[in-house]
């Protein structure tokens, strides 16, 4: 009984003791009234996150982080002052009005705050289950009503949830940024980026250059990373309207996973391996030479399978041999015939490749392949085309300008079907003038006349064998 008394007593001091130091005792909100310093953190509602402040290896600097709680590992999954170091544990973090969370270092000067262009009466900072951080009113019923949020300002790690790409609306692009290194968390080099320009698909950036390309979403995946696969660990999708486009994904099980931009421009799918105690690697890239944005230049594919691994298309030549010769691809291929489209192009179907680069595109989703191909051989300007959605078989993808950034795969590429000249094209088709239509039906003519004059042959050979054999016989 004195136990239970004394149990009863020491809970009652914890709670006074919270509500008159202003300290957050373990839970997974914030109020305006209450703080958080160096030492103590906050966990998410299922204990799988945690909010506190952290020092990476080799650094005595403090950040305050989110990592995972109930991982053995030490895994940071974003950061706040990622630029502005805590050079002390006096560090204090806390929510004001008008709906700002704030970092304090020793002297009270903010060193770090999120940003928020409207302001709410009762501000709650709420660690969610996700790993998501929020600001909200705490009146606010709606659930998904934030004032801000850490998943609109990842650093390194995209988590189950997140939104990689663009909101028309507001303007915002939400992007992640790798390390500056394994020890600094401050932006790197290196970004990674959903891109809706044309047609989605996803960019790894060194400042403003292109790196990597995952190649346009095929409604499966990307065309260009096959070892991205339906799994039982997590779905993804490419979401497009007229308010947004983005990339996300969405865990299936219990099983964590995560993507994370190295400081050295890798992305890696993670996940957690509960048998041997540490993050397995899913997928990596890029992971080959024919990986580099552009390496071929324009028409030319890459083939990590060849001792040179850049070479033209069939049907394409360098545009320079000399330099070609010594292994300078930059400037690409040209068409061995140029283009005639008043008089008649066609399309070569080329097979095995990951898509060129969509910046130049268009598409529709409700096409046949046939019906893609009147579409862009009415089109002077189209050069190429393919399906929209190999899942369905369904919907157009356009190509306008020359084709950069393909590489061979020969087990899970896709097709594409590149305007040729009449005499290049394995099919001849007219465009909209009457001169391809004219070719076509004179060799249409011309195949009729060689197989009448076989005909007549034959049977002038048949007559003259049954003339010699009845002579021979009287």
């Amino acid at each position: 009984m004195k136990k239970s008394v004394n149990d009863i007593l020491l809970l009652f001091l914890l709670s006074v003791l919270c509500l008159t130091q202003k300290i957050a005792c373990l839970t997974d909100t914030l109020t305006a009234t209450q703080f958080i310093k160096d030492g103590e953190t906050i966990i998410s509602a299922g204990g799988s996150f945690e909010l506190g402040f952290f020092s990476p290896s080799l650094s005595t600097n403090r950040y305050v982080g989110i990592w995972y709680k109930k991982i053995s590992i030490p895994t940071v999954v974003w950061v706040a002052n990622r630029e502005v170091p805590l050079t002390s544990t006096s560090g204090v973090l806390e929510v004001i009005k008008p709906g700002l969370l704030v970092l304090r270092n020793d002297t009270n000067n903010t060193i770090w705050s999120s940003n928020s262009s409207t302001s709410v009466p009762n501000p709650v900072l709420q660690l969610l289950e996700t790993g998501n951080l929020v600001v909200k009113d705490g009146n606010q019923e709606d659930p998904e009503m934030f004032q801000w949020q850490s998943f609109d300002y990842p650093t390194d790690t995209f988590l189950p949830g997140m939104k990689l790409g663009h909101n028309f609306v507001t303007g915002l692009e939400v992007y992640i940024s790798s390390w500056k290194s394994f020890e600094d968390p401050a932006p790197g080099k290196y970004t990674y980026h959903c891109d809706p320009t044309g047609y989605p698909q996803n960019f790894v950036k060194m400042g403003s250059s292109l790196q990597f390309r995952t190649g346009p979403w095929n409604g499966l995946g990307f065309s260009g990373v096959p070892s991205l696969q339906r799994n039982p660990i997590f779905s993804y999708e490419v979401v497009m309207n007229s308010k947004e486009v983005y990339y996300t994904y969405k865990l299936l099980g219990s099983t964590s996973t995560r993507f994370t931009l190295s400081p050295t421009g890798v992305g890696q799918r993670w996940t957690w391996d509960n048998q041997t105690g540490s993050w397995i690697i899913y997928l990596s890239a890029p992971n080959d030479n024919c990986d580099s944005y552009g390496l071929c230049g324009a028409y030319g594919g890459c083939d990590t399978e060849n001792s040179q691994i850049c070479g033209c298309l069939d049907k394409f030549s360098p545009k320079y041999p000399d330099k070609w010769a010594n292994r300078d691809w930059s400037n690409g291929c040209i068409r061995n015939v140029a283009l005639d489209c008043q008089s008649g192009d066609g399309f070569t179907k080329y097979s095995g490749f990951k898509l060129p680069d969509t910046h130049n595109s268009s598409y529709n989703t409700n096409t046949s392949l046939e019906e893609c191909r009147r579409i862009c051989l009415k089109n002077c300007s189209c050069t190429a085309y393919s399906t929209l959605d190999i899942s369905s078989g369904s919907g157009c993808l356009f190509w306008f300008g020359d084709l950069i950034d393909m590489k061979v795969i020969s087990a899970a590429g896709q097709d594409i079907y590149i305007r040729m000249a009449s005499s290049e094209s394995v099919f001849l088709h007219g465009s909209s003038g009457k001169k391809g239509k004219m070719l076509v039906i004179s060799l249409s003519l011309l195949l009729g006349m060689v197989l009448l004059g076989s005909l007549n042959l034959i049977l002038y050979l048949r007559r003259r064998k049954s003339k010699f054999q009845k002579q021979k016989n009287a």
